[in-house]
């Protein structure tokens, strides 16, 4: 027997949930997926997540919710990320980030801790003060025990694939699953690693494919050729996409099994 955990990319804007109200209920029923988190620092107009937003999700079938640097950005979700029972959570060492950077998610077999954590480059927050990654995970495990706990997810947003990688060898064994995001571009590496911690670099994400990670071509091309300043406008026309990572989690081991990317495409 085991526990399905399905993570999926990051949700990007009202495309994105849109994407996932319309595939996500039926795959959750056909692959009897247990749990459902999501990388939410993109949701609301590709910034944080309102309330609004964050109920639309959680009745589409998230139950938990990871976060990056754009978290912070909708003061909404100050009091979801404070809230203990309410899985919402930004990255652990983000010092500006409210709540504790993890939560627990319910599932019929028990807890699932689910831990944020920011890469120490990402975008323009690079020059940010951050909290070290590994010591940070290292300690939320040391004083949350693992052992009174199902299973353990931890999701890295950040820039550089070789600190995902990293991350995931470092941490193999000891979390169920470890998965990176921000790229928005699903990496083709989903594995279980040697000690058993189903791995991806790079989930991807949930909203318009043709587009530049969501956004306009025509906002980011006279920025790039030109220097031009623009404004990021969301994309709202043309292919949908729907990026996860599924993972089976042993009942005794509590580590991974299995670990296969899912993607979807369609017309809307």
């Amino acid at each position: 027997m085991s526990m399905r955990i399905l993570y999926l990319g990051d949700v990007m804007g009202e495309v994105g949930i849109e994407v996932v109200e319309k595939l996500l209920p039926a795959l959750r029923k056909q692959e009897k997926i247990d749990v459902v988190i999501a990388q939410a620092e993109n949701v609301s107009d590709g910034k944080g997540m309102n309330v609004a937003d964050y109920q639309r999700l959680q009745k589409a079938g998230v139950d938990g919710f990871t976060g990056g640097n754009h978290t912070i950005a909708n003061p909404e979700a100050f009091g979801l990320l404070k809230d203990p029972n309410v899985a919402v959570t930004g990255p652990a060492n983000m010092p500006d980030c409210p709540g504790p950077g993890f939560k627990f998610v319910p599932s019929p077999k028990g807890k699932v801790l689910i831990v944020s954590l920011l890469g120490k480059i990402v975008g323009r927050d690079a020059e940010k003060a951050l909290e070290n990654p590994l010591q940070t995970v290292d300690e939320i495990l040391a004083r949350e025990n693992p052992d009174k706990m199902f299973a353990v997810v931890v999701n890295l947003h950040g820039d550089f694939s070789s600190e995902k990688v990293v991350i995931g060898h470092y941490l193999d064994g000891r979390a169920s699953v470890v998965v990176g995001d921000h790229w928005h571009v699903p990496t083709a590496d989903a594995q279980v690693l040697p000690g058993g911690t189903a791995h991806q670099t790079d989930a991807g994400m949930c909203g318009a494919l043709d587009s530049s990670l969501g956004v306009t071509y025509d906002s980011i091309i006279p920025r790039w050729r030109d220097g031009k300043p623009t404004r990021n406008i969301l994309e709202t026309s043309g292919r949908r996409q729907f990026n996860a990572l599924l993972v089976d989690i042993d009942d005794e081991t509590k580590l991974a099994t299995t670990a296969v990317a899912i993607q979807k495409i369609y017309e809307p």
